[in-house]
């Protein structure tokens, strides 16, 4: 997985976000053929009230501790659904002219299973018209293009820095180290980040 990738999904895991990576678009041709379109950099889901729940052994759940995270810089609510079809940049953040094809967005959304056929055209057209939709459901979908660079004027999509991703997930980590600090990072962002941590630690 490439290494800007790898850094988003971790930014949007610590958000309470469930990520796909890299998913293939595939595409009917001519004569009954078929061939790989373009692939989205990352889809990710995130349903109201998620976060990481630490509990307590043998006690009830009251004494269990709730961490979440929400970075303002994502514009949502604690309680929000949320979903985001994610693309994904070392260099400027901006959506490649397939990240806004009505194909693409139509299989980018099936993948959830987030909208009924008789709905997703609407929903595609907002998508590529304002960046953001809601379902028949009342989730919201966004296109939010990641990179090392935002733009200045607004794109008509949500855009992140590189910077941010990383500074906010450092931070959440530092701030609930007392947790992390006891945790096999499977994930290799939030591996390295930890590592970075440990060095500077002293037990």
């Amino acid at each position: 997985m490439d290494n800007a990738v790898t850094l988003v999904q971790a930014y949007l895991r610590l958000n309470g976000y469930f990520t796909v990576t890299e998913f293939p678009i595939v595409e009917a041709v001519r004569h009954g053929g078929h061939r790989a379109a373009t692939d989205i950099d990352v889809l990710a889901v995130r349903f109201p009230g998620a976060g990481r729940l630490i509990t307590q052994k043998g006690k009830g759940s009251g004494k269990d501790r709730m961490i979440v995270g929400i970075d303002p810089a994502l514009g949502i609510d604690h309680h929000d659904a949320d979903m985001i079809i994610g693309e994904v940049k070392e260099g400027r953040a901006q959506i490649n002219h397939s990240g806004r094809d009505p194909s693409v967005l139509r299989a980018a959304l099936t993948r959830f299973g987030c909208c009924h056929d008789e709905s997703v055209d609407a929903l595609v057209e907002s998508l590529i018209r304002k960046g953001h939709g809601t379902t028949n459901h009342g989730h919201r979908v966004r296109i939010v293009a990641f990179g090392s660079s935002v733009p200045e004027q607004n794109p008509g999509y949500h855009t992140i820095s590189l910077g941010h991703v990383i500074e906010y997930a450092s931070d959440f980590l530092n701030e609930n180290w007392d947790i992390f600090r006891v945790t096999e990072f499977k994930d290799p962002a939030l591996g390295f980040l930890s590592t970075m941590i440990k060095s500077r630690v002293r037990p």
